[in-house]
């Protein structure tokens, strides 16, 4: 086959003649979608390059999402698409409204020129481990939300160094990562404490919190707060069996759990802001409307998917920590 072809002065790097070569081919019709690529040992031979040469075409190729590699059969098109000049694999815990607004600002950000694929773990190592184990070498760049897992500095390790971004949640083993993520404990504590003067006429703070899915820097900020301020606290994993009652003051962190607990509040003829409270840990649409706003404590997610895409753009190997606010509405 007479696709690849290789000038020698014209100034491009012979693995870029390759590549163009190909994307040529695919425009003009030689190449379709499922057909196969001449191997790397004839482009090779005909050329006379080395097969690094060969191999580092076909690589960017397939990081870009236009080829696969199949073993013991060659290379096959997988996808006629080649304006796409990154493809990166984003892998998130869980989808909710805030992380949709992440998850535009990145996209709004990157440009049109870049594809995102989209995962979810849903807290589950092996689910974590075997998306990554199946990606290894297809994606220019991955971005990880690790979420509370722990022990799996050894699988993101299979990555390549340089093609790992971590997302909102960090420890000791990716510490050496380039991330954007949220200080939990210190943002709660933050939080906490600019609105201490409104806490203050609640009798007591109940924290909802599942150790399974939630940051532990949330629980420990809750706490230093209820500790300095000598507030009675109470940390539930569930509000099923619960009925507020007056003087509380409830700390909840997702919207399934905050519309439960309106529910019971309207049942129990409960006045929100004045016989109890609620502060929710990051904003969204539903909390500025619902029952005249709710209080929140929040991360800016926009912030966060555009910061996140400008440091993928610019190869940048820092760690950022967002910014965070607190915004005070009719709930507190």
């Amino acid at each position: 086959m007479g696709i690849v072809s290789i000038k020698g002065n014209s100034g491009i790097p012979k693995y870029k003649q390759i590549i163009v070569s190909i994307e040529e081919a695919i425009r003009g019709g030689v190449l379709k979608k499922g057909g196969k690529l001449p191997s790397i040992n004839s482009i090779r031979d005909k050329h006379k390059l080395s097969r690094d040469t060969v191999l580092m075409a076909f690589n960017e190729l397939k990081t870009r999402g236009i080829v696969q590699s199949v073993a013991g059969k060659g290379y096959y098109l997988i996808s006629e698409d080649v304006t796409v000049s990154q493809k990166v694999f984003l892998l998130f815990d869980e989808l909710n409204s805030f992380k949709e607004d992440l998850y535009n600002s990145f996209l709004e950000t990157l440009g049109d020129n870049v594809q995102v694929d989209i995962f979810f773990h849903h807290f589950n190592p092996d689910i974590f481990s075997k998306l990554i184990y199946d990606n290894i070498g297809a994606y220019s760049y991955y971005v990880l939300m690790p979420a509370n897992l722990k022990n799996i500095g050894h699988i993101v390790e299979k990555l390549p160094k340089d093609k790992v971004y971590i997302l909102d949640q960090t420890n000791k083993e990716l510490a050496s990562y380039p991330s954007i993520y949220q200080n939990f404990k210190k943002n709660v504590f933050s939080g906490l404490q600019e609105s201490a003067s409104l806490i203050s006429k609640y009798q007591k703070m109940i924290l909802l919190f599942s150790e399974d899915k939630q940051p532990q820097g949330i629980l420990e900020g809750f706490n230093t707060f209820c500790d300095t301020k000598t507030i009675a606290q109470e940390q539930l994993s569930s509000l099923q069996n619960r009925t507020p009652t007056k003087g509380e003051l409830y700390f909840i962190l997702d919207d399934r759990s905050l519309i439960f607990l309106l529910k019971k509040i309207q049942q129990q003829q409960l006045v929100l802001g004045m016989d109890i409270g609620i502060i929710c840990y990051n904003d969204s649409l539903l909390k500025e409307v619902v029952e005249g706003g709710i209080t929140t404590i929040s991360t800016n997610f926009n912030t966060m998917g555009a910061r996140l895409a400008q440091m993928i753009l610019s190869n940048e190997n820092i760690q950022i920590e967002n910014p965070n606010s607190l915004i005070v509405r009719n709930s507190l």
